[in-house]
């Protein structure tokens, strides 16, 4: 029989605890949280959410066009509203529409100098009278009508010409340069200021077409859309100081010469960038495979724009999406997962134009 000992030990966890007494108020300090989150604002008043985009780009349109009115709509998304989605520029400028932060371009990106290799790249920096140091030339290198007319330069402008082995020349344009017998040495690119570039274009009294790199690392790439900016009509290439490619030998040599032709500006900062440019007047569009505009679909291209183009791996930055006005897409077979960013730039430079040529 069990007995009751009076020494022994409670089960473990058993205490009773005492009455906590009387319950009060919180004093009113859970009343907000009782009164809910107010009503959910519409989607166009947000001023990130696609359709608030699209209304802040179509009151930016009709400020522009007065015209136009509601019906002039600015470009048409795929479900059959209007895509003209986008935020007004209220980027904080000065006079001339500078960043007042401080946003100041470098002159260049690089302190050391760059060969440019190739019979078409070094014929076309001479035409466009780029200042070179010195012009090399392989031994017994075969001459042609390109050769002949850039000694002739080369001479005319008092440029040094020296003449080195094949094996030297290889070795000096590195084991992806194709010199062809032929290399320049330049100094250090100067960019341009992208506010300075838009300047121009508008004196000269053109509908500004520009296309802004994010992201993109490989020369080749940069070479490409610098050589299609100049194929399509476009008046120049905007680079980031940052995470970039500069205009390197490589880039000249993709670029057939026409880096010569089209200008390259820099930005330190390339979203603030973006908002002076909007600030005067420029639409910019960002180019992406989940766009919610359908490139053939869009009716900005009269406009003055400045086309986005992400890397092939990441695609456009957050802030840069945040700060466009439509982000546009360009239709392509289901069988294929994306185009390269220079292919991309293209498709879209020739859409603008032709577009720009059937409205003249």
């Amino acid at each position: 029989m069990k007995g009751s000992n009076p020494n022994a030990k409670g089960r473990p966890g058993a205490v009773r605890k005492a009455s906590r007494g009387k319950q009060v108020g919180s004093g009113g300090q859970g009343r907000q949280a009782l009164e809910g989150k107010k009503p959910t604002p519409k989607a166009e008043d947000r001023p990130y959410h696609p359709a608030g985009k699209r209304k802040a780009a179509a009151e930016r349109y009709e400020a522009k066009n007065p015209k136009a009115g509601r019906g002039g709509a600015a470009t048409r998304g795929r479900d059959g509203r209007d895509g003209r989605d986008g935020r007004g520029g209220d980027g904080r400028t000065d006079g001339r529409g500078e960043n007042r932060g401080g946003n100041r371009t470098p002159r260049s990106k690089a302190s050391e100098v760059e060969l440019i290799t190739g019979r078409n790249s070094v014929l076309e920096a001479l035409r466009a009278k780029i200042p070179a140091t010195s012009l090399t030339l392989a031994a017994r290198v075969e001459f042609d009508d390109r050769v002949r007319e850039i000694l002739h330069l080369a001479n005319g402008r008092g440029i040094p010409i020296v003449e080195v082995m094949r094996p030297e020349l290889d070795r000096l344009a590195g084991p992806d340069g194709v010199h062809q017998g032929v290399a320049l040495t330049v100094p250090p690119y100067a960019y341009a200021h992208p506010l300075e570039l838009l300047d121009s274009i508008e004196k000269r009294g053109q509908v500004p077409l520009l296309v802004v790199l994010d992201g993109i690392t490989d020369p080749r790439n940069l070479g490409a859309i610098i050589r299609s900016t100049a194929a399509f009509g476009g008046h120049g290439v905007i680079v980031p100081q940052r995470r970039s490619v500069g205009l390197t030998a490589a880039a000249w040599k993709t670029s057939a010469g026409a880096a010569a032709r089209t200008p390259v500006a820099m930005a330190g900062n390339l979203t603030q960038m973006l908002k002076d440019l909007k600030a005067r007047g420029v639409f910019v569009l960002g180019l992406d495979g989940g766009g919610t505009v359908s490139l053939p679909e869009l009716q900005l291209s009269d406009e003055p724009l400045a086309i986005v183009v992400g890397s092939e791996g990441k695609g456009l930055s957050r802030l840069v999406t945040e700060t466009c006005d439509a982000v546009v897409s360009i239709p392509i077979s289901a069988a294929t997962e994306s185009l390269n960013a220079g292919i991309a730039a293209s498709v879209a430079l020739y859409q603008v134009s032709t577009t720009r040529a059937l409205q003249q």
